[in-house]
């Protein structure tokens, strides 16, 4: 049997809804957030082809040479409202986690609130709580990165 594992990540942000769209859909934003620190993720390393079938890949830089790419499809693209992807290919995972992510972003009086749910295939649960956590972090450099303006 295959292990998969899922959770949700809700956020309230102080920002109109199409601003965390473009922070999900245009490379100059969506670099300014995605990784970990002290990890980079170039403008000239993404690509967001923001539309069913479309392609979305972004690599993150660090030291010494050290790079990972991580990418995947977009099932479902509802502009300024919803975005579903895969990481990896779900359907043919082979040995490899895949999952599939959906963010949903709602107003509520003046914020966005986002609901991101990520399922994943191969993925046993302490990979899923790394994950989590790591998209935790990212979504506070999104927030941060918001408050900032553009």
């Amino acid at each position: 049997m295959t292990p998969t594992a899922e959770y949700v990540i809700t956020r309230l942000f102080d920002a109109p809804r199409k601003a965390v769209w473009a922070a999900w859909t245009e490379p100059e934003r969506f670099s300014r957030w995605f990784g970990p620190p002290p990890l980079t993720t170039p403008v000239g390393r993404i690509t967001l082809d923001a539309w069913p079938g479309g392609v979305w890949r972004a690599t993150l830089v660090g030291e010494e040479g050290f790079e990972v790419t991580l990418d995947g499809t977009y099932r479902e693209v509802v502009p300024s409202a919803r975005l579903v992807f895969t990481t990896g290919d779900p359907d043919a995972p082979g040995d490899g986690p895949a999952s599939v992510v959906t963010v949903e972003l709602a107003d509520v009086e003046g914020k966005t609130e986002m609901r991101f749910h990520q399922y994943g295939v191969n993925t046993d649960d302490r990979h899923a709580e790394q994950a989590r956590a790591g998209w935790v972090e990212f979504f506070d450099r999104l927030a941060a990165d918001l408050e900032r303006g553009s």
